[in-house]
């Protein structure tokens, strides 16, 4: 896993379709849901970096069986100064490229840290559907990002409430993740 790659293209806008078709039955059932409990809650990470959780995307109903935790990082391109709030809001647009691909459960919207990069830290079901739908989004990602920006990390046996009130649990399944830029450095 991790291979750091995007899927080719017909399989990525294969993928990408259903997701968006998902979407639909998803919302016509009032299944996504946008708690605000973490609102403005900070995330501090390993490589020294922090941000803040500016939105929450939950699909009610989802029991995970193979719970997993996927990491996503990237840098918009040409996007500076007051031009990072109009992207906050705008991108509610994108949950449609998310939502309902197999295996997802939630997601964490964070803000831009103090290197521009912004990041979503996603509860899973399924490994292997992580690791499809971020090879899947790298397509649309690169659309709008600096494509060597782009990288994601997914963690086996996690759930992402339990990885960031107890960030120490991957330090024996992941010891290279001292300076990670995808490692919690400190509960929450």
């Amino acid at each position: 896993m991790n291979e750091q790659s995007p899927l080719p293209w017909p399989v990525a806008a294969a993928a990408e379709l259903r997701c968006a078709a998902n979407t639909v039955g998803l919302l016509l059932h009032r299944r996504i849901q946008l708690p605000s409990d973490n609102f403005g809650r900070q995330v501090h990470f390993a490589n020294g970096t922090s941000a803040r959780v500016y939105r929450e995307t939950v699909v009610e109903g989802i029991e995970s069986r193979d719970a997993c935790v996927l990491l996503v990082e990237f840098r918009l391109r040409f996007v500076r100064s007051w031009w990072h709030d109009i992207f906050r809001r705008e991108s509610l647009l994108n949950t449609p490229l998310f939502v309902g691909f197999p295996g997802f459960v939630s997601k964490l919207w964070l803000a831009h840290d103090e290197r521009a990069v912004y990041r979503g830290i996603y509860d899973w079901d399924g490994p292997g559907q992580a690791e499809h739908y971020a090879r899947s989004l790298w397509h649309v990602l690169a659309l709008g990002c600096e494509p060597t920006s782009i990288h994601y990390r997914v963690l086996p046996g996690l759930r992402r409430d339990q990885l960031l009130a107890e960030p120490t649990l991957i330090d024996a399944t992941a010891p290279e993740a001292a300076n990670a830029w995808w490692r919690p450095a400190a509960p929450w």
